[in-house]
């Protein structure tokens, strides 16, 4: 078996709460609507990016399976991308589609609404995974047999769960504490699991590209092709696949098109390609292809996010926490009360980037959170969550008479 890369590409809009004030509960019940020139405006935020990343990166992907007949990769697609595509772009959507459809494309599995739900309430959880199947059999006309959670959210726990929910393949950070003397660049069977395999991210060399090609501070920039296959090589030599896992707005959002980004990844596909001993492979390829090395456990739950690669990005303050809280403790009533669109506000509103924007982590990772915010600071974000969350329960109670507390 070749040794190879598995490239894992992740796609994600959130439907971002515009300026919602305490004046607006109880009145507009439109939390995700903005009609000003601001980073809130949903449609804008979303054409940028389309015609910045989407688009072009597309044109690569479909230029590279239409030249490379060995040329494979995996995807996932939230439900409020797809959603926002379909409003926004539909020939976004219908690029992602053409792309699939080549055979050579892999959807990943995870929850419809990029939430936490899995550490909240775990029928939530259930239910935004098999709503996120169904919507992606229906678009694509796929299966997904790997998954991933929000964030890369990972731990034990989920490996099992997916293991006994039938997924060939779960993906994780390949954190260094977690990893020790062991290489990211093999496939482990994750602890107390039967037939569920799991793959690690290569964060080095998937960092490489996701947040430091465009950085001319950086000591190796500029990032050569040829440079970078001979990391990749190096990096073969302590194991059989190499896991490059990031965001599909690296291309052309995150790395202007003017780094040279579209090119560099270009050519690294034709030049890796090109090699009678090198492969690409979608992540569940990769699961059926080589051998578990070992057992892996990861008893706490690790993410791909900031220094610590912890959950505390999006839980770190009490901001957070009290808004979460909130938020899942209103869970039966939401569900109890048959109204589709508060069942979708509702499940909008758990998208892990409302709580993300709440951060207030400074120093080395503060700007990272700066960047992907479009609030002046995390007390906004936190305030016009509240008040949407309170117009939610305020519209509770047309469906149910008896008090749900006060906030």
């Amino acid at each position: 078996m070749k040794k190879g890369i598995t490239l894992y590409l992740h796609v994600h809009q959130p439907w971002r709460i515009r300026d919602y004030s305490v004046f607006d509960t109880a009145s507009r019940h439109e939390y995700f609507d903005d009609e000003s020139e601001s980073e809130r405006n949903n449609r804008l935020v979303f054409e940028k990016v389309a015609e910045k990343s989407y688009r072009p990166m597309n044109r690569v992907l479909q230029q590279l399976l239409d030249t490379q007949p060995e040329f494979k990769f995996s995807l996932s697609i939230t439900g409020t991308f797809i959603e926002q595509a379909m409003a926004y772009a539909p020939d976004v959507l219908d690029d992602f589609k053409r792309l699939v459809a080549s055979g050579r494309v892999e959807i990943v599995g995870e929850t419809y609404n990029h939430s936490l739900a899995f550490f909240y309430s775990r029928l939530e959880f259930e239910r935004q995974v098999a709503l996120h199947r169904d919507l992606i059999r229906s678009t694509f006309g796929v299966e997904t047999t790997s998954f991933r959670n929000t964030e890369l959210a990972y731990n034990d726990e989920l490996a099992r769960w997916a293991d006994e929910s039938g997924y060939k393949t779960i993906l994780a950070e390949g954190w260094d504490p977690i990893l020790e003397w062991r290489s990211p660049n093999n496939v482990y069977r994750p602890a107390r699991t039967e037939s569920v395999r799991l793959l690690t991210k290569n964060y080095r060399l998937s960092d490489d590209i996701a947040f430091r090609f465009g950085n001319k501070a950086w000591q190796d920039w500029p990032l050569s092709t040829d440079k970078y296959m001979h990391w990749l090589d190096a990096s073969l030599e302590h194991g059989e696949i190499i896991n490059l896992f990031m965001d599909y707005e690296t291309f052309g959002e995150h790395q202007w098109e003017d780094t040279g980004i579209f090119d560099f990844f270009q050519q690294l596909v034709n030049d890796w390609s090109s090699r009678d001993d090198r492969a690409f492979y979608t992540v569940t390829e990769t699961a059926e292809s080589f051998e578990p090395v070992g057992e892996l456990s990861m008893p706490h739950t690790v993410t791909w996010a900031d220094n610590e690669r912890d959950l505390t990005a999006w839980l770190g303050n009490s901001m957070q926490q009290e808004a979460l809280r909130y938020l899942y403790g209103l869970e039966n009533d939401i569900v109890r009360s048959g109204d589709l669109k508060l069942i979708a506000d509702w499940r909008n509103l758990q998208t892990s980037d409302h709580v993300y924007y709440m951060c207030t982590k400074w120093f080395n990772d503060g700007d990272v959170h700066a960047y992907f915010s479009p609030y002046d600071s995390p007390y906004d974000a936190f305030l016009y969550f509240m008040n949407a969350l309170r117009d939610v329960r305020y519209r509770l109670m047309a469906y149910h008479s008896s008090s749900l507390g006060g906030f």
